[in-house]
Parts: C-alpha cells; sequence; structure tokens
C-alpha cells in the first residue's frame, strides 16, 4: 500500500502555500489537519527549496521546525523531517522525527551520513546536483533514467559505507529538480527502473512546475493539484512506497478509488 506523506512548510516563502503555515501554532493545527484528512505521515520542512530561495542557517531552521515536530510526536504522528543540515536532522530525532528527508542525499553537509547512521531512522536520499540559484542550470543528461540511477547509486554507496543501513535508505529520483519537464515524465514512465537501487522509492510531484504541461495555462500551485493525485494514483499502481503531497484529501481520495476498483479484480488477494 503506497503511503501518503503530507506536506508541511514551516516557512515564510514557501512557493506552494505562500507562508501560510509559518507560525508554529498553524503549522501544527495544519499538520493534523492533514492527519484527519488520510496522511500516513508528516514531513516537516523549515526551509524552502525553490529556485532563488534564500539559504536558512540551521539554528533558525530548528527554531521553525523542532517545536513543531515535537508536537506531533507527542500526538503518536509518525514525523520525517525536511532539511539537509545534519545539526536539525539529530534535533528532530531527539524532537521525535523517524525519518531523515535530505533532499541533497547527504551532499550539502558533510556530516549527515555519521549522523543518519547513528540515529538508526529511516533515510530519505533524493538525487541532486546542487541548488536551484537558476532553475536551467545542471539539466543535462546524456540518457536521464540512466544518469539518475547511477548517480543515486553513487550516494547510496556513500552512505552505506558511512554506516547507514541498506534497509533504512528511501530513494528519491528527484523530480522538478535540476530536471525539464520531459525528464519528470521519464521517470514517472519508468519507476521500475529505480526499484533496483532501494526497496521503497519516495515520489514528490506536488504542485511542481513541471505539472503546469498538463494543467490548464497559467495554473498555479494549487491548481495543480488534480495532476497530483493522478501521478500519485500511477504511483501507487507501480507500488511505490509514498508520495509527498500538500493535498492529502485529493491524493486520499485517488488512492481509495484504486482500492476499490482493486477490489474487485479476479486476482485479487
Amino acid at each position: 500500500m503506497t503511503l501518503i506523506m503530507g506536506v508541511v512548510n514551516v516557512t515564510p516563502d514557501s512557493f506552494s502555500d505562500g507562508g501560510r503555515f509559518f507560525s508554529h501554532d498553524d503549522a501544527i493545527e495544519h499538520a493534523l489537519t492533514l492527519k484527519s484528512a488520510g496522511a500516513d505521515l508528516i514531513d516537516v520542512g523549515g526551509e524552502s527549496t525553490r529556485p532563488g530561495a534564500e539559504l536558512v542557517d540551521p539554528v533558525e531552521e530548528q527554531r521553525r521546525v523542532i517545536p513543531v515536530i515535537s508536537a506531533l510526536a507527542d500526538e503518536g504522528i509518525r514525523v520525517s523531517v525536511d532539511t539537509m543540515h545534519a545539526s536539525t536532522a539529530a534535533a528532530a530525532v531527539e524532537a521525535g522525527a523517524q525519518i531523515i528527508n535530505d533532499v541533497s542525499g547527504g551532499l550539502v553537509d558533510d556530516d549527515m551520513p555519521r549522523v543518519a547512521a547513528e540515529s538508526g531512522r529511516d533515510f530519505v536520499a533524493m538525487h541532486w546536483r546542487g541548488y536551484l540559484t537558476d532553475p536551467h542550470e545542471r539539466v543535462h543528461y546524456d540518457d536521464v533514467l540512466a544518469d539518475v540511477h547511477r548517480e543515486l547509486g553513487q550516494r547510496i554507496d556513500a552512505l552505506t559505507t558511512a554506516g547507514v543501513d541498506a534497509e533504512r535508505l528511501i530513494v528519491d529520483p528527484g523530480l522538478g529538480f535540476s530536471k525539464n519537464p520531459e525528464h519528470n515524465w521519464a521517470i514517472l514512465a519508468h519507476l521500475e527502473r529505480f526499484g533496483t537501487l532501494s526497496d521503497r522509492m519516495l515520489i514528490g510531484a506536488s504542485r511542481k512546475r513541471f505539472l503546469s504541461t498538463v494543467s490548464p495555462v497559467g495554473a498555479q500551485p494549487a491548481e495543480r493539484d488534480p495532476a497530483t493525485a493522478a501521478i500519485s494514483m500511477l504511483c501507487a499502481q507501480a507500488r511505490i512506497w509514498a508520495v509527498r503531497v500538500h493535498n492529502v484529501s485529493g491524493t486520499r481520495t485517488a488512492l481509495n478509488v484504486l482500492d476499490a476498483v482493486d477490489a474487485q479484480r479476479d486476482d485479487h488477494p
């Protein structure tokens, strides 16, 4: 069963929600709403990864996310911390986070592999080629499927060499990061290629710019939710471990539809 990871951005400059949940109380309330809507886990981040976003000092990042993570963990909610900083990851684990979700795959902070190994927590390693200061940088691939697979494999080798248990690793092909729309669609069309890297895969397509190619002209981030839900259904059909989404209810409905249809198939268990 594909899990739904609900997104909570405790930032003033999120591309998806414009900073609506920057206060701790608002972020916690939003997370509880996502949980009620059907989220299986909540991903809490304090630094925007949109192109051109301002980098956040780890001390400020922790001020933003740790109280939220602690409150959600106290509610028995499974929490993931979205961070590239080892000190934030360590503080989040101490506060109750069960997953470290690093969009750089451990490349930004040299101490991250050690923290990930010592934490014993699940670690999401995403395909990453650098900060998106220019959305058109680093988008050349000789073969996007082969290149992303190889580069992710290199990160897995580095992380396991540093002591991270291979069974704790979750891979993310990094949709929207240093990739044009054609690259993203090619990855989605061939998700099985990345199944050789890990038993678990996270897909984060929610509200990203490439979805504008299949949405109404000029669609704003929230107007890309129908495309996100469709991708979530495709991921569920491909037995992907989890999808990371902003609109949990839409994805939950899409997965409920798939479950209802599957229940009527002759080969259903």
